[in-house]
């Protein structure tokens, strides 16, 4: 686009999920100049590792390394080591791995890489939940575990927007409240997203950071799926 970001797009993560190298590469190129973050998860990362960062890097203002790490404390602190050696400025853990390893991911991370503290996967609804054994509302959980990464000084946490209103309240900014599960920007075809919300109702809810996958990137035309998007979330007060 030959006019400059909006910066409302400053709000907005491009998750790079694809196997295929020409699409991510491509990807990087069109939305790392126009949004705030470029997100490298799992399958970007196994495929290719390192070398999925440092495309990504060439072209984004901030890089979002989505790895969930969940080990015991030592095993974590040492991913995060070598993540921070990566560059990146945002790196994701699991809640569930429990007080001792948020803080020796913390501990590892030290000033220059935020960690985002996974809360409940977005895919988990109330019979996923019954069947994990894990007993009470999705809300109540999502806002313990988040009280247990403020507690450890991690950054901030994600969390699907039907949580965002609640832990707003209860964890002011900077705190930074990221939620994936964001939909309503077009036709998605088979989605395993359950716990979703709009982009402007979840920015409007108190969201930092929305991570945005499927449809910018599946769009028929993304670049015009982007525009829509600014125009969208420029709206919201």
């Amino acid at each position: 686009m030959s006019h400059p970001p909006s910066r409302s797009l400053d709000h907005v993560a491009v998750a790079l999920d694809t196997p295929d190298r020409e699409s991510f590469d491509q990807w990087c190129a069109l939305f790392g100049p126009q949004v705030g973050v470029l997100k490298v998860g799992l399958e970007a990362y196994v495929r290719w590792g390192p070398d999925a960062v440092g495309e990504a890097r060439r072209w984004a203002r901030r890089v979002f390394l989505d790895l969930k790490l969940h080990d015991i404390p030592n095993t974590v602190g040492g991913a995060v080591s070598a993540a921070r050696d990566l560059g990146v400025d945002y790196l994701t853990v699991h809640a569930a791995g429990g007080p001792r390893m948020l803080a020796a991911a913390q501990e590892a991370a030290g000033d220059g890489l935020e960690l985002l503290v996974v809360t409940l996967l977005t895919h988990l609804d109330s019979e996923s939940l019954e069947a994990l054994d894990l007993e009470g509302s999705s809300a109540d959980r999502v806002s313990r575990w988040t009280a247990l990464a403020r507690a450890a000084g991690c950054a901030g946490v994600v969390c699907s927007p039907l949580e965002l209103a609640r832990l707003r309240e209860e964890n002011p900014a900077p705190f930074v409240l990221v939620t994936p599960g964001i939909r309503g920007l077009g036709s998605m075809g088979d989605d395993d997203q359950r716990r979703t919300a709009s982009p402007e109702t979840a920015l409007g809810a108190g969201a930092d950071l929305l991570v945005i996958g499927r449809p910018l990137t599946r769009a028929a035309d993304p670049e015009a799926a982007l525009r829509t998007l600014a125009k969208t979330l420029d709206g919201v007060g």
